[in-house]
């Protein structure tokens, strides 16, 4: 258990990168542990595009403020959800982009969640940069990339934020 919690302290956003490709056998190792996420009814909803192109990951920067970092990524995951197919696409979807960062910080590349849903305007430049049928919804983006910078483990528990036996 503790290696478990030593990773999820080690997983830290990381926005900054080398130039360093990312090796194939670790982009499909972090696809197969966000495919080992839990879901709803074990539906699975998921799909990933895995952008490696320049020139599209410079038009992933453009989606929003807060999506700059991925023209410097070498790779940016596209974590997609089918939400005719369940209606818990968002949390299925999120919990296998959760396994995604961890997997990346225990290959110690560096990552970060960038939101892309419930933001229609930002889902639709996505969508279009990358041709993603509708139907299927974007909920983040998540650059990958060995880092270039450092950021200590940490941990954010907080034992004001726990009741027990309610509230």
């Amino acid at each position: 258990m503790g290696e478990m919690l030593d990773l999820i302290k080690k997983r830290r956003s990381i926005r900054r990168y080398t130039d360093e490709p990312v090796s194939d056998e670790a982009i499909r190792t972090m696809l197969e542990a966000a495919m080992a996420a839990p879901s709803a009814d074990n539906l699975q909803p998921w799909e990933f595009v895995v952008v490696r192109d320049a020139g599209l990951r410079r038009q992933l920067a453009q989606t929003h403020p807060w999506s700059r970092m991925c023209a410097g990524a070498p790779v940016v995951f596209v974590v997609c959800g089918h939400e005719s197919r369940s209606s818990h696409w968002v949390e299925d979807t999120s919990a296998a982009t959760e396994n995604l960062l961890l997997a990346a910080a225990g290959l110690d590349l560096g990552a970060v969640w960038v939101g892309v849903y419930p933001d229609r305007g930002a889902e639709a430049h996505v969508r279009k940069v990358l041709g993603i049928p509708e139907g299927l919804r974007v909920l983040c983006l998540v650059p990958v990339g060995h880092p270039a910078e450092s950021k200590p483990p940490r941990t954010q528990y907080d034992p004001r934020k726990v009741h027990y036996d309610g509230y």
